[in-house]
């Protein structure tokens, strides 16, 4: 059964090109493999859907015939170039489709040739409340893919140097080509000799076996800033796998936050339930806290009510400046259950006095 690539590309019979484009960026964006949540078997589909509706010829022949004459989708990946040359069949007409410019644009030139780039890393930290409003360093311990360390990457000896590549004569590509019915076609790959360098080393690193990359153990530092929420992601730029011939991925890091005994955050602002007898209330006292910054004492005016908010200023979550929000305060008074024979005497007499 012939594939409904309008239907896998979302869009109607009818739309423009520049529409297919833009729905095509759309879904390589969402569902590239390199990318997390990514689907390489939907991505390549969404491909091969655009190769053909990307394509003036192509299309014309798909929504005449529901199908393409010889569709080979065998090149299809990122930052691969079509060369088609229809010069037997089209009378000297040619055609070139470059899929480096759509996915320079949603990758930042990730997808092109000789600019590959390695996987993320995701991991989890758990910190204490106090950590998050203060920030903390912490030190962990990857088992990922990184750089060879004898050889600094460049996948030579010490005592070697490096040399162009015979495969691909030093270009970092390799173009083949093939012949059918209606013409050639040229197809254009990163070089797996040299990882699209162009450079091969005389004498291969014995470590990373001329890889310039090696599985290994890496401790990494990583500072977590004051204020930080739970659930949040700091990205470390370059510190993911790394990849023969191009660029690290990139290192993230999310946040997961302990709940405090006392206090709950609201912006910059730390609360509290501070729970009182009903004489202090009525009389006034002086509580001792204890806060994040140590032992705090806080004032209890006389006669104050139920729910009220003391704010002790500066002692909250910092904010930048030197400058940090508060601490809110608010009062619970607590009611006592059973009464002695004398205290119920004590109240009755405060209720014939007006109180």
């Amino acid at each position: 059964m012939n594939k409904d690539y309008y239907k896998i590309l979302g869009v109607a019979k009818n739309s423009s090109p520049e529409d297919i484009k833009k729905a095509f960026r759309k879904l390589a964006h969402k569902y590239h493999p390199d990318k997390t949540g990514g689907d390489e078997a939907k991505f390549k589909e969404i491909n091969e859907a655009y190769q053909v509706l990307g394509n003036a010829k192509k299309r014309a022949e798909y929504d005449m015939y529901g199908n393409v004459f010889n569709n080979s989708t065998g090149g299809n990946r990122p930052g691969g170039a079509w060369d088609f040359d229809f010069g037997g069949a089209t009378g000297g007409q040619g055609f070139e489709f470059d899929l480096g410019d759509i996915f320079g644009d949603i990758f930042g030139g990730a997808g092109r040739a000789g600019q590959r780039r390695g996987r993320d890393i995701s991991v989890d930290i758990q910190i204490s409340f106090k950590e998050a409003v203060f920030g903390t360093a912490r030190k962990i311990l990857i088992n990922k893919v990184g750089q060879c360390d004898d050889c600094r990457g460049s996948g030579a000896e010490a005592s070697s140097s490096l040399e162009k590549c015979t495969t691909c004569g030093g270009s970092g590509q390799i173009h083949e080509t093939r012949r059918s019915l209606i013409g050639s076609f040229t197809t254009k790959r990163e070089c797996s000799t040299c990882h699209g360098r162009g450079q091969t080393p005389k004498t291969p690193c014995r470590a990373c076996k001329g890889e310039g990359v090696i599985k290994k153990n890496e401790e990494i530092d990583i500072k977590i800033p004051a204020g930080i929420v739970g659930g949040e992601m700091i990205r470390m730029s370059g510190r993911g796998e790394a990849t023969p011939g191009g660029s690290p991925g990139d290192l993230y890091i999310k946040i997961h936050v302990d709940k405090h005994p006392v206090f709950r955050r609201e912006g910059y602002d730390l609360l509290m339930n501070l729970n009182i007898k009903l004489s202090d209330a009525l009389l006034g006292t002086e509580y001792k806290l204890e806060t994040l910054d140590g032992h705090l004492t806080v004032k209890i005016p006389e006669g104050i009510s139920f729910g009220e908010v003391l704010r002790i200023k500066g002692k909250g979550v910092p904010m930048g400046d030197n400058r940090r929000g508060d601490i809110l305060v608010k009062v619970v008074i607590n009611t006592p259950k059973r009464l002695s024979r004398r205290t119920k005497k004590l109240i009755e007499e405060l209720r014939e006095a007006g109180m």
